[in-house]
């Protein structure tokens, strides 16, 4: 199955246990597929580097190296018009119409 993780998901799953971090166990156990696109990974990048600051024991790099290697990565054309009723979270949807 592939999915595509909204930054507060994928950054929640990584600084913090629960449902979001067993959804990136699954990713990283090969029962899913993650799809990003650049605009998504740049994302995760700047709200990660945040909780970084807020958890230094927790090494994001690694992570999003790994999401580099391993996610499937798609080139999203931006939507003609906002869908979504949050302008930011359109980059999910051009993502998901990509893959």
């Amino acid at each position: 199955m592939k999915v595509i993780l909204d930054t507060n998901v994928f950054i929640s799953g990584v600084f913090y246990s629960g449902p979001r971090n067993q959804i990136l166990n699954a990713w990283r156990d090969g029962k899913i597929q993650l799809v990003i696109s650049h605009e998504i990974l740049r994302e995760y990048l700047r709200v990660g580097e945040i909780f970084a600051d807020k958890f230094p024991s927790i090494e994001l790099q690694p992570i999003l190296d790994l999401v580099t290697i391993e996610a499937e990565l798609h080139v999203a054309e931006d939507l003609s018009e906002q869908v979504c009723s949050d302008p930011d979270d359109d980059k999910f949807l051009a993502c998901a119409i990509a893959s």
